[in-house]
């Protein structure tokens, strides 16, 4: 029973915490979830093909090309000559922008959100959320989706991300 408990609270935290961020990209861009995800993905990765963005923020190859006319129409990327075939995905200026606003803002709402614990709480939460996040990752194979929206440097800063270490693990 307790763990029926423990899994109804988590799901609900998560549906929450997941409402907020996404509410946060909307507001902050004006975009959609994947849109402001796949700003997040080429702040740090620039030039990705359609393809590979699509498949780190979860989207078919054409929708992920859908995705992309959207932000070329909107000035916030580019597609450029790649190797090849493919076409190499950057953000423009506007885009980088846009990407910066949409961390800090989701940062920030995240940091509401834990506001009610004490600093041991935290550091307790975080533990536990890397050993979730690594249990996630056994699961799904694919450490760019579950990142899609993370301030990877943030995530680095004092700390082994726990998604790449499980990723790093799963190679060796």
């Amino acid at each position: 029973m307790h763990d029926e408990r423990t899994a109804n609270l988590l799901g609900a935290t998560a549906l929450a915490v997941s409402d907020l961020m996404f509410s946060t990209a909307r507001q902050r861009t004006a975009l959609s979830e994947s849109s402001a995800a796949a700003l997040v993905v080429l702040s740090v990765t620039p030039g990705l093909s359609v393809t590979e963005l699509g498949r780190r923020i979860g989207l078919t190859q054409s929708a992920a090309a859908r995705m992309v006319d959207a932000l070329e129409a909107s000035a916030l990327a580019r597609r450029f000559p790649g190797q090849g075939r493919e076409v190499a995905v950057h953000l423009t200026g506007g885009g980088r922008t846009s990407a910066r606003r949409l961390l800090t803002a989701r940062g920030a709402g995240l940091a509401d959100v834990l506001a009610p614990l004490d600093a041991d709480e935290r550091r307790a939460l975080a533990d536990l959320l890397g050993k979730l996040l690594t249990g996630l990752y056994t699961q799904t194979g694919n450490a760019h989706l579950l990142c899609r929206l993370c301030d990877r440097p943030s995530c680095t800063k004092d700390a082994v991300c726990p998604v790449g270490q499980a990723e790093r693990d799963a190679t060796t």
